[in-house]
């Protein structure tokens, strides 16, 4: 057990666990919202997802998953499963905070589409490694962005802007890294653009248009729709170099930032530790991509390196899209940040989606395998 648990990437863990660390103090309720019976409530959650997560992970790490390089249903019948939750989603949830994206079971709350974005990684993968000979083909450039655009609508349909942003961004920077020619993405984004159009005047609602508007112009009007991006910019400037003091973050504590322990938790984190927290932050942040980009330099099949590519491209727009709509660079899109928002779905699919790659790993060292196999494998 020792020799194995000596194969987990323990840099990479300990910097995700230290973000998952700063993300349940950034939600404990110190300062003002310790007169809040209810402030307790996002802290001792989070605290509880975030020990899930981290089960997740070596669940993940113990699998053998190196059969999914050969076997392509089972990874397909899981995409179709997650991409019908994501269907029926449409016709049976309730609208929270302006976004169909959950199945409530009693207190739990299941959001689909951050079971999605690790499967659509793994079944890009295959698809890309097995054609990286004659990707360039139009056919293969179609197939595997049809893989990301039905995923994609349905969650622009679910009014989470930012999620199909993130789904069609996966696919993007995957296709480059498979062999996709930029020529034929500039064709692409021509059909997307005109399919957009045709949704956007004979599909879309009023209502939706309005949300729309707002995501590409969140300042427009900051008394309603662009207030969270006001509020946000303020919260981040307000920190100075040492920020407030843990808990002593008046936009957040106070309430003045709606969902700071979610979509704004970047800036409630940067107005209580300033901008030497966020350079910390940053600091572990480029840990984790660099250990992630390394793993996949040194893996074995053009598979895994896709895998971790598209599991680093993957957390960086996520990364960079959260930080920069609560910096005022980008528009307000509803978007966590990686293992330090608040949201069971999202840090224990992360923290999965972490442990394959940590499988990978391992076993391409043989550390899993038999004294049989390892003799095959030219390891003994």
């Amino acid at each position: 057990m020792t020799r194995i648990l000596n194969e987990v990437d323990w840099v990479l863990f300990l910097s995700v666990l230290i973000i998952a660390i700063l993300g349940v103090v950034t939600m404990k309720p110190f300062g003002f919202s310790a007169f809040d019976e209810n402030s307790n409530y996002f802290f001792s959650r989070q605290i509880v997802w975030a020990l899930f997560g981290i089960c997740a992970f070596f669940i993940a790490f113990f699998i053998n998953w190196n059969f999914l390089k050969t076997n392509s249903i089972f990874l397909f019948l899981i995409y179709l499963l997650v991409l019908g939750a994501l269907f029926i989603l449409i016709f049976t949830a309730d609208t929270i905070r302006g976004a169909k994206s959950w199945y409530r079971i009693y207190s739990l709350s299941i959001e689909p589409v951050e079971l999605m974005k690790p499967v659509l990684i793994l079944l890009l993968a295959k698809y890309f490694s097995k054609r990286h000979v004659e990707i360039a083909r139009l056919r293969h450039i179609f197939i595997s962005g049809a893989y990301a655009f039905l995923p994609a609508l349905l969650v622009f349909m679910h009014s989470d802007f930012g999620s199909a942003v993130i789904l069609l961004g996966i696919w993007l920077g995957m296709g480059l890294c498979g062999g996709i020619k930029f020529k034929h993405l500039i064709f692409i984004f021509l059909c997307g653009a005109i399919a957009f159009a045709l949704l956007w005047g004979l599909f879309l609602e009023p209502y939706q248009k309005a949300r729309v508007i707002s995501f590409l112009d969140p300042k427009k009007d900051t008394k309603d729709t662009g207030y969270h991006a006001l509020q946000s910019v303020i919260a981040v400037g307000s920190g100075g170099i040492f920020g407030k003091g843990i808990g002593f973050g008046t936009q957040s504590r106070l309430e003045f930032l709606p969902e700071h322990e979610t979509d704004f938790i970047f800036a409630s984190f940067v107005e209580e530790w300033g901008f030497v927290g966020a350079a910390i932050l940053f600091l572990f942040f480029g840990i984790i991509l660099q250990r992630i980009l390394r793993a996949g330099i040194y893996s074995e099949s053009n598979f895994e390196k896709l895998y971790a590519a598209g599991l680093a491209l993957f957390l960086f727009l996520q990364i960079t899209v959260h930080i920069g709509m609560n910096i005022g660079l980008f528009p307000i899109t509803g978007l966590g940040l990686p293992f330090m928002s608040y949201g069971g779905s999202f840090i224990i699919s992360s923290f999965f989606a972490l442990g394959i790659l940590q499988s990978f790993n391992a076993r391409k060292k043989g550390i899993f395998m038999g004294t049989e196999d390892r003799y095959k494998e030219g390891i003994l």
